[in-house]
C-alpha cells in the first residue's frame, strides 16, 4: 500500500511541479532588440537678425521671438502664437486711429 500511495504523492508531485515551471517565452519575446536611447538635440538659437521697424509695440512682439531660441520644438507654437496675436493686434489698432483730416470740398474748390 505504500507504493501506491507514493506513486499516487509522486504523480501529484509532478504535476504540480509541470504547472510551477513559468511559460516559455517566445523566440520574439526573448530576443527583442532593445530600442535606442532617444535623446533629443539641445535647443539653439538661430541667432537671426531682427531689423527694427521703427514702432515700439512691434519691436517689442518680434524680440519676443527670441524666446522661441530657448525652446524645445514644442514650445515655440506658443510663442509663435503670442508674437501673431500682438502683431495682429497692432494691425487692427491702426484701423481704429483717426488719420489726417480730410480736406473739405470747399477747401478743394477754393484752391482752383
Amino acid at each position: 500500500m505504500s507504493e501506491s500511495v507514493s506513486e499516487a504523492e509522486s504523480a501529484g508531485s509532478a504535476e504540480i511541479a509541470g504547472r510551477a515551471e513559468p511559460p516559455a517565452e517566445s523566440p520574439a519575446e526573448s530576443h527583442a532588440p532593445s530600442e535606442p536611447a532617444y535623446e533629443p538635440a539641445a535647443p539653439a538659437p538661430l541667432n537671426l537678425p531682427r531689423t527694427p521697424t521703427g514702432d515700439a509695440e512691434v519691436d517689442a512682439r518680434l524680440a519676443r521671438l527670441a524666446d522661441a531660441d530657448h525652446l524645445a520644438t514644442d514650445g515655440h507654437v506658443e510663442v509663435y502664437e503670442d508674437v501673431h496675436r500682438g502683431l495682429r493686434d497692432a494691425l487692427t489698432a491702426l484701423d481704429g486711429r483717426p488719420g489726417p483730416p480730410v480736406p473739405s470740398p470747399s477747401y478743394e474748390q477754393s484752391r482752383s
